[in-house]
């Protein structure tokens, strides 16, 4: 009798340890979904679809109600719109908010038929405001959505009021960062094969991240290694736009820079590009925080850049 216990014992242990190996990380995933779904929804966010011409794209949105102005949130490459997730949630009662997946990110699925450079990305954005009935808005984008943001300002400046770029990419920095040394070096940090490369990847990407445990890093490592091809055919199409250094001058609307000065992606020397060729432009640094304040600091980097749209209503 006590050996069948024994053996019953046993033969649960290796079942369950059966079962974690082979769910093991998408117990994280999971957790992480639910988590973000919950949180969203006590911030006044709610998942909805946004169809444009050759993508349906996934978002997340606060009920127009009596907002009169709307507030965009485009997130950078490799990312997705729960980058915003903690910063948005001051933005609900006062603006209506909207934070897109990108065609290739988050829930919105990856087409090789598309094209994914920052000129078709803001193109997609402005469709995504004509479905939503939006005719302005206050665009804020980190990183590649900074040059998306860019982007919009340039050739799209009657849908902008005003755009905020955060560590934004797009142009040329003077002094190289972390991420363009080892590109120039044969090797892309986002493109890994190995939880180890995610490891090294991750800690580039943000000088104070939220705490996440271990399975839900791991399911994040998994998810990027299962996305290598697609997102170095985004990279490709990404890296393919002019940069709009030479265009600066050309962009009219009020701007905000926003810029962590620990950030190893993009050198904190490429903020004061931005600040010089945009007439008017303002610009905070974070001594701090790396490539996304708006996830390191949300409060902080929220309340400089509500401040910065009260003062153009």
């Amino acid at each position: 009798m006590k050996k069948s216990i024994i053996f019953a014992l046993i033969a649960l242990a290796t079942s369950f340890a059966i079962w974690a190996g082979v769910t093991y990380p998408r117990i994280g995933g999971e957790a992480l979904h639910l988590a973000s779904s919950l949180e969203t929804s006590l911030y006044g966010l709610h998942r909805a679809e946004v169809n444009v011409s050759d993508s349906t794209m996934m978002s997340w949105q606060s009920r127009p109600d009596e907002a009169k102005e709307s507030v965009i949130m485009i997130h950078g490459y490799s990312a997705d719109k729960t980058v915003w997730m903690r910063f948005a949630r001051h933005f609900t009662k006062q603006y209506r908010v909207i934070i897109l997946d990108l065609p290739g990110h988050g829930e919105t699925a990856f087409d090789p038929a598309l094209e994914y450079d920052t000129v078709s990305q803001a193109q997609r954005v402005v469709e995504a405001m004509n479905t939503l009935g939006i005719k302005r808005a206050h665009i804020i984008g980190n990183s590649m959505g900074g040059f998306i943001a860019g982007q919009l300002a340039l050739h799209h400046s009657d849908r902008v009021q005003s755009a905020v770029l955060v560590d934004a990419a797009g142009v040329i920095s003077p002094q190289e960062s972390d991420m363009f040394k080892m590109l120039a070096a044969g090797r892309n940090p986002f493109e890994m094969s190995s939880r180890a490369e995610f490891t090294e990847f991750y800690a580039m990407t943000m000088a104070q991240p939220p705490w996440l445990p271990k399975m839900i890093l791991d399911y994040m490592a998994d998810d990027y290694i299962a996305r290598r091809e697609s997102l170095a055919r985004i990279f490709q199409d990404f890296h393919s736009t002019d940069f709009l250094d030479n265009r600066l001058p050309d962009i009219q609307v009020p701007t905000l820079i926003l810029w962590g000065e620990q950030d190893r992606l993009l050198h904190i020397s490429g903020a004061e590009v931005w600040k010089k060729g945009i007439a008017n432009a303002e610009l905070i640094t974070y001594p701090e925080l790396g490539h996304m304040p708006m996830t390191e600091a949300p409060s902080q980097s929220a309340e400089d850049v509500l401040a910065f749209l009260a003062k153009h209503h």
